[in-house]
């Protein structure tokens, strides 16, 4: 499933995950929590955005962690599971793109934030 959203995404947005690692999890530790200063996850961006200066060169490489056992006791469906897992996976790009919280909900407002144009990615796959 992440593959697929992966595929979909414009490449512009494609092209600035290269240095990021996409990890499946199955609970958010304890310490990602608190870092987060939330009671649960379904995903966590840690690293530098791109937006800042220096990302290129940052001594942490970015990370994407998407946490397989809270999406899937909320979302029993497979089709939420699969819409659940697009939404989090593209809030999580997000964060790697400089983009708050705050900015994401106003583009979902706003109907600037909605499924992927459907595209076919290039034979190589993501990095």
């Amino acid at each position: 499933m992440i593959d697929d959203v992966l595929d979909r995404l414009p490449d512009p947005f494609y092209e600035q995950l290269g240095t990021v690692a996409i990890v499946v999890e199955d609970e958010a530790s304890p310490a990602q929590l608190a870092a987060a200063h939330a009671p649960g996850l379904y995903g966590l961006y840690t690293g530098i955005p791109r937006t800042r200066y220096g990302a290129d060169n940052a001594a942490v490489p970015s990370k994407i962690s998407i946490f397989r056992g809270p999406l899937s006791r909320s979302n029993p469906d497979p089709v939420r599971l699969r819409a659940a897992i697009e939404r989090t996976l593209l809030h999580e790009i997000a964060h790697h793109l400089g983009i708050d919280d705050d900015r994401i909900r106003e583009l979902i407002d706003e109907g600037q934030a909605s499924r992927l144009d459907g595209r076919a990615r290039r034979a190589e796959g993501p990095a």
